[in-house]
């Protein structure tokens, strides 16, 4: 074998919106409202290996919006990039699927969500830029933390 074959590659095969939804249970009237609603956010990243050397990345945002104790609107969005891995250390393959593909793939997600709030009649709400990395060493302190706890019970 050559050495040209054992040199990694990373590469971006596609980046596509695998689920977006939308919800408005309280419309119209909450767009009589003259409160700006509380907006809420919550995150989650994930992969999994699809084909040898081919992994599937997802990034998926919930964003909430309420005015008082109703739901202006429930905005979920996943999107995902397939990724081709090959002769990366096994050691870096876990950091690169959990910081690297999200920080590829989150830039669309966030169009998207704006879009689609906007779409909704709604001002768009712009998210903010996420340290996935800070995200993926919170994750692997509570997945350890959770690990560690779980033959004392």
């Amino acid at each position: 074998m050559s050495d040209e074959n054992l040199q990694p590659v990373f590469q971006i095969q596609r980046v596509y919106l695998k689920d977006m939804s939308l919800e408005q249970p309280n419309s119209p009237s909450i767009f009589l409202e003259q409160e700006a609603p509380a907006i809420e956010v919550s995150l989650d990243v994930g992969a999994e290996s699809i084909a040898e050397g081919i992994y599937e990345s997802t990034v998926t945002i919930t964003v909430t919006a309420k005015v008082k104790d109703k739901v202006a609107f429930l905005v979920e969005g996943k999107q995902a990039g397939i990724f081709e891995a090959r002769n990366i250390p096994a050691e870096q393959m876990d950091p690169l699927l959990g910081i690297g593909c999200p920080n590829i793939i989150y830039p669309y997600l966030r169009a998207n969500i704006a879009d689609v709030i906007s779409r909704a009649g709604f001002p768009p709400v712009h998210l903010a830029e996420i340290n996935f990395e800070a995200f993926y060493q919170q994750r692997a302190a509570a997945m350890a933390e959770a690990a560690a706890a779980a033959p004392a019970n």
